[in-house]
């Protein structure tokens, strides 16, 4: 008995030791904290990539719809040589000459000019030539499609931006679930780690004892089975560390599953914040709001579709039609008033003005739900740190409860089920402690995410 009593005390001391102890990491591997794989995510994730491609091209967008600000130039040119003229015209002189003219035009000129004057001539013109022609044209009104336009494309650039930040959000939420789940996995193994130690010391005072004559084999088969629940218990850890590994490496842009982690180990503290104002400062509040920015530009839009336009130009023209070269230039204005597409705009304009109250209304509705889930996710963290404080107090009663078995196995009124069940008690509360921290962890997540702190 003597015997059985130092064991049991180094069983405890094993186990006090292997629970307090970090993460032993091999020189093959290297060991990661939490914010470097969420920086490491955060720079190669996939998702994250998209979505900044994304904000490129609306920056690409508003740079475009800037442009149109400026005067529009445009310069043409044409060649052409026909089979035949374009334009022909009969003239006959007799037509434009009165008796009076003819009579002086008689007295003056020689006959010859006489006779081709009496005589009707052929015009012909554009059977070849040549056209260029450069222009500006200018808008000075366009029923506010420009501005409008411009601050559209503005506010899809700054919700682009803000999709990025939901998608940052969402990498890190992984990120850190799954880095969470594998420090339940890496706390439960050093749970099992310390119970196999103990296991072990038990398999070898009790096989001595059987030996001596001073205890029952059965002791020992049963020591011998808990070792094989226990080896099982290490199969199913050893397989989901592994796929949480792989999971870990993928989010992360890891190119293997070489690494350990480090963490703090002590309690977590989460202070509450102003759900009002937090409100304001999430990213998926700031989205909506642009989606009501978004569908009034489009009404204004709409409205400007049915507005007159006003542009004013000037241009620089070259010919050669008439036989000769010709240069001018001019200036000049247009004016374009829909007038029939009224009866269509105006339907238009009301359903898109329908569509802006629909955008507002849903930006108040969602904003009551958004509150209620920052309610809901501080509740969560409450309650975790409950949980985490009764996990705590079932561990020391496990403990003290593992002490009473070994004193009563001692003196002989327990037997080794009844001690390896209060062993079994000690591990079940370890692991309740350790699911509780993972708990915590979790909902101060949520809460951090849902908050936007």
């Amino acid at each position: 008995m003597r015997n059985m009593s130092y064991l049991f005390r180094k069983m405890l001391c094993i186990a006090c030791c292997a629970l307090c102890a970090n993460a032993t990491v091999s020189a093959a591997e290297h060991s990661l904290t939490i914010t470097q794989l969420r920086d490491s995510a955060l720079a190669t994730n996939f998702t994250l990539r998209q979505a900044r491609l994304h904000v490129d091209a609306a920056k690409e967008q508003h740079r475009e719809t800037f442009t149109k600000f400026f005067p529009s130039v445009s310069a043409t040119g044409a060649w052409f040589n026909a089979n035949r003229p374009m334009a022909k015209m009969d003239i006959d002189p007799q037509e434009f000459i009165s008796p009076e003219m003819g009579a002086m035009m008689a007295a003056s000129l020689p006959a010859e000019a006489l006779a081709a004057l009496s005589t009707p001539m052929a015009m012909t013109m554009m059977k070849n030539g040549t056209i260029a022609s450069i222009s500006a044209m200018q808008p000075i009104f366009a029923g506010g499609q420009i501005v409008n336009g411009n601050k559209l494309a503005k506010v899809g650039e700054e919700a682009s931006q803000l999709q990025v930040k939901i998608a940052e959000n969402d990498v890190v939420e992984q990120v850190e679930q799954t880095f969470w789940q594998l420090v339940s996995l890496e706390e439960k193994t050093r749970t099992l780690n310390a119970v196999s130690e103990m296991l072990k010391s038990l398999e070898g005072d009790v096989k001595a004892a059987v030996k001596a004559g001073v205890a029952l084999r059965n002791d020992l088969l049963q020591v011998q089975l808990r070792q094989n629940e226990i080896e099982s218990q290490y199969l199913k850890l050893s397989n989901g560390r592994s796929l949480i590994k792989l999971l870990l490496a993928q989010y992360c842009g890891l190119r293997d599953t070489t690494f350990s982690i480090t963490y703090d180990h002590n309690a977590l503290e989460v202070t509450p914040v102003d759900h009002e104002q937090a409100l304001l400062n999430t990213s998926e509040y700031q989205l909506m709001e642009k989606n009501v920015q978004v569908t009034a530009l489009q009404r204004k839009m709409e409205v400007g579709k049915n507005l007159p336009s006003l542009a004013v130009g000037a241009g620089y023209n070259y010919h050669n039609l008439m036989e000769c070269d010709r240069h001018f230039a001019m200036v000049y204005a247009t004016v374009n008033v829909p007038i029939s597409d009224w009866w269509g705009g105006s339907h238009a304009i009301r359903r898109k003005r329908i569509a802006e109250q629909e955008a507002q209304e849903q930006l108040t509705n969602n904003s009551e739900l958004l509150k209620i889930q920052m309610q809901k996710a501080w509740n969560d963290v409450v309650e975790a740190e409950s949980q985490l404080a009764l996990a705590e107090r079932s561990e020391t009663q496990a403990e003290e409860n593992l002490r009473l078995h070994r004193n009563t196995y001692k003196a002989g009124t327990a037997t080794m089920s009844d001690l390896l069940e209060a062993q079994l008690l000690f591990q079940q509360a370890l692991d309740k402690k350790t699911e509780a921290y993972i708990s915590l962890q979790m909902a101060a997540l949520a809460y951090r995410i849902a908050t936007g702190s």
